[in-house]
């Protein structure tokens, strides 16, 4: 039989491998199927790899500026580097080699024996997160890793380098369609069509063109979609920003210059009580009055919103206090209560103790009297029957 291999590059999306989030494609009942070979702390594996070089490096520098105090921030914010890479191998599609299939078992056999034995043919590329997903429509793999390079001569002697990491295995890149990633990618494919082999699967190659959509490609178009709606959030988000920016520019342009004011010329005319003033002063001061008027009708309907503020406090003040003094009325009323119920307690246990006494002291009595009359040859019982006969007569 044959089978496709699908072999593609992701952003990665650490949670969702482990799922610590479950996607609508991913069905949680089947999640205990899937395998977790590795997780680490991304963070841990850059302070293992990188910090001895961190150190050396800055040991180097003459400037503070030129200092690296966070590698992984320094990559995070890169736009030449990622922090990290995945790829995601599958075996076939929905159709020929999903969950539900007869091949779905073997095709998890072949993944496991792949995933295990990646970090040792690669090993410029560490890994720190894999998994392989049974809850999905087909058995994939996902890994994660750091590419990553030693006896750098530019900036620190080992640093991160999809690149470098990947020339470092033997990929040089060429063509534009033969890079480092593709070359790499195509021997990868290959290690696994040779573990497929073992198993009785022969690797269908489709070539530069494939005629079906396979599952992979099938969540790298959704991924894309949402990429594109997360740049139109964004892209709305920073109209907004900018809106807000030019806001408060137009506020601070509007801001009274008093320095402007203060050296304002006057000057008085000939035969008249009247001033003049030049105009660029006159400008100013007709600028400042407007503003004025601005600010104090702003002033006025704030100060209207802090008196109405005010007056709704007192309100909810005197009803918080109406409601404590309820409160308090209602625990010395309960207290109260409490007081006279164990009192009344107390005399009713009082009450019974003396009833039981008077009982037991009866009983006693009449113990002593029924003694007495047997003695003397009297039967209660039967008195009461002669004397019930009597009755009759």
């Amino acid at each position: 039989m044959k089978r496709t291999i699908s072999a593609m590059v992701e952003k990665g999306s650490l949670n969702h491998n482990s799922r610590e989030f479950y996607a609508s494609n991913v069905d949680p009942s089947r999640s205990y199927l899937n395998i977790e070979f590795c997780r680490e702390d991304i963070r841990d594996v850059y302070h293992e790899l990188f910090d001895d070089a961190q150190e050396r490096f800055n040991a180097k520098q003459t400037r503070n500026d030129r200092r690296i105090e966070n590698y992984y921030g320094k990559i995070c914010s890169s736009k030449q580097e990622k922090p990290f890479h995945e790829i995601v191998l599958q075996i076939g599609n929905k159709d020929d080699t999903g969950i539900h299939t007869e091949l779905a078992e073997t095709a998890k056999q072949c993944l496991t024996e792949y995933a295990k034995g990646f970090q040792a043919r690669n090993p410029t590329l560490r890994v720190f997160w894999s998994h392989l997903h049974m809850d999905e429509a087909t058995p994939h793999v996902h890994i994660d890793f750091v590419p990553y390079i030693t006896g750098s001569k530019r900036s620190m002697d080992t640093r991160v380098s999809l690149k470098q990491a990947l020339a470092q295995l033997g990929f040089k890149g060429g063509t534009l369609s033969a890079t480092e990633w593709n070359q790499w990618a195509q021997s990868e494919k290959q290690v696994l069509a040779e573990i497929m082999q073992e198993h009785g699967i022969e690797w269908e190659q489709l070539g530069t063109h494939e005629e079906h959509l396979s599952v992979l490609d099938y969540k790298k178009q959704e991924r894309a979609k949402e990429v594109r709606a997360l740049d139109t959030t964004i892209a709305e988000k920073q109209t907004r920003i900018d809106e807000i920016e030019q806001t408060l520019q137009s506020v601070q342009q509007q801001v009274v210059d008093l320095d402007k004011i203060e050296n304002v010329s006057v000057k008085k005319t000939l035969l008249s009580d009247k001033v003049t003033l030049p105009r660029s002063d006159f400008e100013n001061l007709l600028s400042a009055a407007k503003q004025y008027v601005v600010y104090r009708r702003q002033d006025d309907r704030l100060q209207g919103l802090l008196d109405a503020a005010n007056d709704k406090i007192k309100q909810l003040e005197g009803v918080i206090g109406e409601l404590k003094q309820k409160v308090s009325k209602l625990v010395s009323k309960l207290s109260n209560i409490e007081f006279w119920h164990s009192q009344e307690l107390n005399e009713v246990k009082s009450e019974s103790r003396e009833v039981h006494r008077e009982n037991l002291m009866l009983k006693h009595e009449q113990k002593g009297l029924m003694n007495l009359l047997h003695r003397y040859g009297i039967d209660p019982a039967k008195e009461r029957i002669r004397e019930h006969e009597r009755d009759e007569r």
